[in-house]
């Protein structure tokens, strides 16, 4: 008895595979990132100790295609996320698109690390080599127990990432030097108007406390000379002030309160 047309079809049909059935075990076999580290062996281990892998993030999460790249091999196929993709998660840096680093198109892989560990000194110094260079002078802030981002911001504006911002009691030196925070009944102008870089070397200075000229009246003596008649109080050096005579070589000796003070007008107490 042979049997008809439409039972053979149906025979057909029901030995071949069913495509979604293979796509289905081609899916199940390929699992992230174990499948990738069959080719990224040391990314896929360092990984392990990454903030990402303890967040649960997989391959996929930053870079596309990802199973086909790793059918075809070719790295062509695989898409890396950019610094926008970067934010879709991290959306705590509005900022950044009015930093400095955005300006200078520093991405957001030249300084983090996705799949390993970091320091973010090390990763500072691998540009900013000239300021590490600042840390070594005699007189300095010691990188071992500071982080450059205890300062600034890298990410952007939302923070102070510049001194100047400091002397509008922003976070920064201030956030350590908490004495010479102000507001002050008395400002003392430059650190109102320029902050602490206007006297102080903020990363090291061959100069003690970190100044910018090696004696403390010569450090005065930038703003105050006495070659302005009719200044304002505390703007020009008065007559008596002979600096011939040490008693006058350091200023502090007497204006103790060089930041500013809630007494006196010409910063005394």
């Amino acid at each position: 008895m042979h049997a008809s047309p439409r039972w053979t079809l149906l025979l057909l049909l029901v030995a071949l595979p069913h495509p979604l059935q293979g796509q289905e075990k081609k899916e199940e076999e390929f699992q992230m990132p174990a499948s990738c580290a069959s080719c990224h062996e040391e990314v896929v281990k360092s990984f392990g100790g990454n903030r990402h892998h303890r967040s649960r993030n997989s391959c996929g999460a930053c870079h596309t295609n990802v199973q086909a790249h790793s059918e075809s091999g070719d790295p062509n196929d695989v898409k890396t996320g950019d610094g926008k993709t970067c934010l879709t998660c991290h959306a705590s840096h509005p900022g950044r698109a009015r930093g400095g680093h955005e300006r200078s198109q520093v991405t957001c892989s030249d300084c983090h690390s996705q799949h390993g560990k970091h320091t973010v000194n090390d990763s500072c110094s691998r540009c900013h080599s000239a300021t590490v260079a600042e840390f070594r002078r005699p007189y300095n802030h010691p990188l071992a127990s500071v982080k450059c981002a205890d300062c600034h911001n890298p990410h952007g504006r939302t923070l102070s990432n510049s001194f100047a911002a400091t002397s509008a009691n922003e976070p920064g030196c201030v956030k350590c030097h908490a004495p010479q925070r102000g507001p002050f009944t008395f400002e003392h102008a430059p650190v109102k108007q320029e902050g602490c870089a206007s006297c102080h070397e903020p990363h090291g200075s061959v100069n003690p406390r970190m100044l910018n000229r090696a004696q403390v009246h010569l450090q005065c003596l930038e703003c105050h000379s006495n070659t302005t008649a009719g200044a304002q109080p505390g703007s020009a050096l008065p007559a008596f002030h002979n600096l011939r005579d040490t008693r006058f070589r350091n200023c502090t000796t007497c204006h103790v309160k060089v930041h500013g003070s809630h007494v006196s007008r010409y910063l005394l107490r």
